[in-house]
């Protein structure tokens, strides 16, 4: 089964993240609400060859969580504007259970084409028993984010019409995996994901739409003579309100998630520490972005990256760095790189000096032998993903003891840090970090632990700035990078704070964030 390709598409309302496989006349399909686009767009394409499937991710949820789902006409329309690349040429379009009733609204706007029905006798069930979703507002115990899982898999196994018994009929219940993929999607906003929920539920199912299944979806389409398409979407570009804006990148190396902001000047790539994405780094790259563009990229195998399938190092991140690079056709940039990226940003400077203008590094790994052994050793728990959703609890608990002690799992009274425990849409932004990784969550963290950067930094000729905040785990950077660094190369200075922890001090955040801009600028 081909995998399906992701795309940003910017619209008026915000940015609708589709998924692309196949070759042909263009199928475009609403997933649904109890299944990934990503997953729907391969089964579709699989069912129906010779077609090109664009499946949406929809309002309130995934790469569309940035659009408030506030109504079924501003949900079709900011589609219909994310399909505006196709000139209304659509073979037709196609909802899975509640958003059949979005499909329908879609498809007028595009001209009229056909539309078709998918599972919808379980959104007839859905709506006949009632089903909503439990509170999905942020907790401080993380226990929404069970809850939804519970919701989810639940609309799998049991009857539409009467959750008090499973059902014996219909499609495959999902894997743990598929399962997951579908809930890191919805848990992006659950707030939103349940009020999109909401407002499908209470859609009427359009009577004159003909319903099918995947089996049958290709004989009730239209016989094949259409041309074939040579449009293609349009590539991502910046929201007009000036929040943070999404791009995937096809490098030759793999596909890298983008979070950008900003245009002209020397860009500055913004390379965050491992195991999550770099969600958390926001601030960083906005306040980066003043009279310049700035991005933030997540690892191969950490948030929307595409995975890794060999275990990455420091060497070989530097390496998707300079493939990122030539794919965005940028010969030199700055680099603000935290932990693990002050060292990919520091062995990309080594690999390809030509390429870098300076160099902020906040915290580069300097840590004993001892020390390191123990990390490895104890620092990253297996997440796997089961049916019943056990890794939920064991990321949000492990993700919370991390701001609490140092490290985590020395759970003593002189172990803890003072940084304060984040609030519960921090602490959620955190975690989705981490879900969306998964099991290679760990890959750009442990090359960190496993880096010698007492061997590599005398190696650097780029200017940089080593720095870190009074608060930071790492700061011993501060007393070890002066007997290691190139004389007269490198300025080591601690900052106010640390930018992109939760809750700065604002003047001190500010204070932080001007002296990277000036000396980015030199």
């Amino acid at each position: 089964m081909a995998q399906p390709t992701p795309r940003y598409v910017t619209t008026a309302s915000g940015q609708v993240r589709i998924w692309q496989a196949g070759e042909g006349p263009d199928l475009v399909v609403l997933p649904g609400l109890i299944q990934s686009a990503e997953g729907v767009a391969a089964r579709t394409a699989a069912a129906c060859p010779g077609m090109r499937v664009t499946a949406l991710e929809l309002p309130g949820i995934g790469g569309s969580a940035g659009i408030d789902p506030a109504g079924a006409g501003r949900c079709a329309d900011a589609l219909a504007e994310a399909l505006r690349w196709t000139g209304n040429a659509v073979a037709a379009v196609i909802g899975f259970d509640l958003s059949a009733p979005l499909a329908a609204l879609l498809a007028e706007r595009l001209g009229g084409t056909a539309a078709f029905g998918i599972a919808t006798d379980l959104a007839a069930g859905w709506q006949r028993a009632g089903i909503r979703p439990p509170d999905l507002e942020p907790r401080q115990d993380g226990t929404h984010l069970q809850a939804l899982w519970s919701f989810l898999r639940d609309r799998h196994l049991l009857m539409a019409d009467n959750p008090g018994q499973p059902a014996t009929g219909g499609d495959a219940i999902p894997d743990a995996a598929s399962l997951s993929t579908t809930f890191n999607a919805a848990a992006v906003r659950p707030d939103r994901f349940a009020s999109l929920w909401t407002l499908c539920l209470s859609l009427p199912l359009p009577a004159a739409m003909p319903t099918t299944d995947l089996a049958n979806l290709l004989g009730q389409l239209e016989p094949a003579g259409r041309p074939m398409p040579d449009t293609q979407p349009e590539p991502a570009s910046a929201l007009t309100d000036g929040r943070i804006w999404h791009e995937d990148i096809l490098t030759r190396r793999g596909w890298l998630h983008l979070r950008r902001s900003g245009a002209g000047g020397r860009p500055v790539l913004v390379i965050p520490t491992g195991g999550g994405s770099s969600s958390q780094f926001a601030p960083v790259v906005q306040g980066l972005a003043e009279g310049r563009a700035a991005f933030s990229v997540d690892y191969p195998g950490n948030g929307l990256s595409g995975k890794w399938t060999d275990r990455p190092t420091i060497e070989s991140l530097a390496e998707d760095m300079l493939a990122l690079l030539d794919a965005m056709g940028l010969e030199t940039v700055d680099i603000w790189g935290s932990h693990t990226g002050a060292l990919v940003g520091l062995e990309l400077a080594i690999l390809a000096p030509e390429r870098v203008g300076r160099l902020v590094m906040e915290g580069p790994v300097f840590i004993s032998a001892d020390f390191q052994a123990d990390l490895l050793e104890n620092y990253f728990p297996p997440i796997r993903p089961d049916k019943w959703g056990m890794h939920i609890p064991l990321i949000w608990n492990w993700r919370r003891d991390l701001f609490m002690f140092w490290p985590w799992y020395r759970v003593e009274r002189a172990a803890a840090r003072q940084l304060g425990v984040p609030d519960a849409w921090q602490l959620h932004n955190y975690a989705i970090g981490i879900l969306q990784s998964g099991e290679t969550y760990d890959g750009a963290y442990r090359a960190a632990f496993s880096y010698d950067t007492r061997k590599r930094l005398p190696l650097l000729t780029r200017p940089a700035l080593i720095c870190a905040g009074p608060n930071d785990m790492l700061k011993n950077a501060l007393d070890e990078a002066g007997d290691f660094a190139p004389p007269g190369l490198v300025d080591i200075r601690e900052t106010p704070t640390t930018v992109w922890w939760p809750d700065p001090d604002p003047a001190a955040a500010a204070q932080s964030l001007q002296l990277y801009r000036d000396f980015l600028d030199g």
